[in-house]
């Protein structure tokens, strides 16, 4: 049993991918669950859970939802406890130039965010768009409101604000190729969200993953994502960077 628990800690099973919202599938999706769990001297809890799914409801419409779950805790103090929404509404995804809405909700226990919202609007420009190769960049604007379990910032101006509003125009880029006759997949999807208001409230984030087949449905893959914060609340960290290696399963 401690052996499968240290695989489940080592080799997490990432069972996501990216999904495109121009591909002709009316119903595409993943889903993943990770943990592992140690008593004794020490005792750590950890999971993770991950969805991601693409319908289209109508005929030129495609809905998107990304959702996840994370909870971590070391000798019974909770270190993490996150929830993460990203949900997108596509008119016409496969046209080479399409608009989109989005609504995002998160939550945030280490960095003290209490819940965030955004609502924005976008437009996404396809300079690729094939089976085993895509590329696109999109540009949105978005509301943003973000309230947080402390009122002291690592930005003195911000201090005594419990909420902080904001309007963010973000910068998305994200892509997947198929390489060397599909032994290698490599993809990326990375963001810049400055604040329309105030130039020192921005986040940047980049996610890349590199997948090699093993099966049809199964790929072994190592994903490196960092991220970037620049308001938090005092003592916390403006940057984070993870490196994980394992699996993913796709029902497509």
């Amino acid at each position: 049993m401690k052996k499968i628990l240290c695989y489940f800690l080592f080799y997490p099973i990432f069972l996501s991918a990216q999904i495109n919202e121009s591909d002709s599938l009316k119903l595409k999706a993943n889903l993943s669950v990770t943990g592992f769990w140690q008593s004794g001297n020490v005792e750590t809890l950890i999971f993770r859970a991950k969805s991601d799914v693409a319908v289209k409801p109508w005929k030129k419409w495609v809905f998107k939802t990304k959702n996840s779950y994370v909870y971590q805790a070391f000798d019974k103090d909770k270190a993490d406890e996150d929830i993460l929404s990203l949900n997108f509404l596509y008119f016409n995804p496969d046209r080479k130039l399409y608009p989109f809405v989005l609504g995002f909700v998160s939550t945030n226990f280490r960095r003290e965010i209490d819940v965030r919202y955004l609502f924005g609007t976008g437009i996404t420009y396809q300079l690729l768009n094939h089976k085993k190769r895509w590329l696109k960049f999109s540009i949105s604007g978005e509301y943003e409101e973000t309230d947080y379990f402390k009122t002291t910032f690592n930005r003195s101006e911000y201090n005594g604000n419990r909420s902080i509003n904001t309007f963010r125009g973000t910068l998305w880029i994200n892509g997947k190729y198929h390489l060397f006759k599909d032994k290698m997949i490599l993809s990326h999807e990375s963001y810049y969200q400055p604040s329309l208001e105030k130039g020192d409230n921005y986040r940047w984030q980049a996610d890349i993953g590199l997948e090699l087949p093993v099966w049809k449905f199964l790929n072994f893959k190592i994903n490196y994502l960092h991220t970037i914060e620049s308001l938090v609340v005092v003592d916390q960290k403006q940057e984070d960077q993870f490196l994980t290696f394992g699996l993913t399963l796709k029902s497509y």
